[in-house]
């Protein structure tokens, strides 16, 4: 099949390389010429394990191509997915101005006689509920060519994005007519052969399930992060808690740590968008305005107990950071808890070392401040206390003999609980985590074991 994917982001990237791997002819257009030479030398402007090896050889054997001339990409494409960003603008509200752009492209494309006799758009973009049927009606104002519409929401967790795509849990697909369920239907056919379904749906109902899914996941990660604090208050640990939990099969073990909350490009967007769509139908969401809340004054807590231990003036400290992306595995440093942590040391006057595998640059273009490490011991180097924002499995079993002797104050604030409170206080670190018990460092940094 003949696939234009529009936007050569984190979605259309993997969306199109994924669709040309099982033998589809795909065309990837993003207007950013920059970023189409990138991609038309082999590189992958984006981390994504596997990703990049997966769209050089898509390429090589001739069925992946990057373009950013319109009319080259829409020519004779049988099926156009639009997968360009929906981020939040400074109003709060879902900004759809890519979205509609690209409506008016195809609405062109489409009276320059295409080839394609009856094209199917489809709709990837995480988008309020509508939209898809918006952006037909603003295709169909403009030509009088035939074509369908669908929505197809992707499910692509950052970091295990190529094995989400081509092993789905289920693939959702709001259509109108039997046009597109044919087309979808076929397209499909090969990441369903293990059973998961290929659900079929009016086109509001697709809509709704990629934010009602977001909206739980995210509910769930505000309620361990609620929880962790009455734990953290009254000593019981979360890690306890979470265990006689999960045993309960009614409640299952994902989405349920305590940490610094969500960020990333789709939770935080999603939730907010739910809550635009609630007040602008005049049905206020009450829980999803809870769990945005509860989200953001996790990091405002944690920020309050590094605060609590060196002081607000932190003037002449120096603290380490290790993790700067949002979760491991992505370079994806939005809406990153570590960007509201950073920023809060820098303003009470300290000076911050951070370390990340691969978001690291990412972060420095945010011009905060921020002196960059290039490995987790240079970050601990000399630094009155030690701050973890990302899980990194590199950060899961460091020398600690060797981080204690390079720390000036062996104190460690971990956003992530990586490790066991008790084993590191007898290691001599004074270790808080969250909603787990505290424990005095059992030995001085002299005494510690070599």
């Amino acid at each position: 099949m003949r696939l234009t994917i529009v936007g050569s982001g984190y979605v259309g990237l993997v969306t199109g390389t994924c669709l040309a791997n099982t033998g589809n002819k795909v065309t990837c257009l993003d207007l950013d010429s920059q970023r189409v030479q990138t991609l038309l030398g082999g590189g992958c402007p984006i981390h994504e394990p596997g990703l990049e090896e997966l769209l050089r050889s898509n390429m090589d054997a001739g069925r992946l191509n990057f373009t950013d001339d319109p009319m080259e990409a829409y020519r004779d494409a049988q099926v156009i997915f639009i997968c360009v960003g929906t981020p939040t603008g400074e109003d709060g509200r879902t900004d759809l101005s890519a979205v509609m752009s690209v409506a008016d492209d195809i609405a062109e494309a489409l009276s320059a006689a295409l080839t394609s006799p009856h094209p199917l758009v489809v709709v990837k973009s995480t988008v309020p509920l509508g939209t898809t049927m918006a952006v037909r009606d603003r295709i169909k104002a403009g030509v009088e060519t035939p074509f369908s519409v669908a929505d197809n929401p992707e499910f692509l967790k950052e970091g295990d994005a190529i094995s989400d795509f081509q092993k789905p849990d289920r693939i959702v697909c709001g259509v109108e007519d039997d046009i597109g369920r044919e087309m979808l239907g076929e397209l499909y056919a090969p990441y369903v052969r293990q059973g998961n379904p290929c659900l079929f749906m009016d086109i509001p109902s697709a809509e709704m399930v990629k934010y009602s899914s977001n909206a739980m996941l995210a509910c769930r990660i505000s309620f361990m992060n609620e929880i962790s604090r009455l734990c953290d208050h009254h000593g019981a640990d979360i890690a306890k808690v979470r265990e006689g939990m999960c045993t309960d099969t009614r409640i299952g073990r994902d989405f349920l740590y305590a940490g610094l909350g969500y960020g990333g490009s789709c939770f935080p967007k999603d939730i907010l968008a739910i809550i635009e769509m609630g007040r602008d139908a005049g049905l206020p969401t009450p829980l999803n305005e809870a769990v945005h809340d509860v989200n953001q004054a996790q990091r405002r807590w944690f920020i309050d107990r590094i605060h609590s231990v060196l002081g607000s003036d932190m003037n002449g400290l120096r603290i380490g950071v290790w993790g700067l992306a949002f979760k491991p595995r992505t370079d994806d440093i939005r809406e990153a808890p570590s960007r509201t942590i950073v920023t809060a040391l820098l303003d009470s006057g300290a000076e911050v070392i951070g370390y990340d595998p691969v978001a690291a640059g990412n972060f420095e273009q945010l011009e905060t401040g921020m002196v960059r490490a290039d490995d987790i011991y240079e970050a601990a180097t000399d630094v009155d206390a030690l701050v973890i924002c990302t899980e990194w499995s590199e950060f899961r079993t460091p020398e600690f003999e060797r981080l204690l002797g390079s720390m000036r104050q062996p104190v460690i604030f971990d956003g992530r609980n990586l490790w066991d409170p008790e084993r590191m206080a007898r290691l001599g670190f004074n270790y808080l985590c969250i909603g787990r018990p505290h424990h005095d460092p059992a030995v001085s940094p002299a005494d510690t074991p070599a």
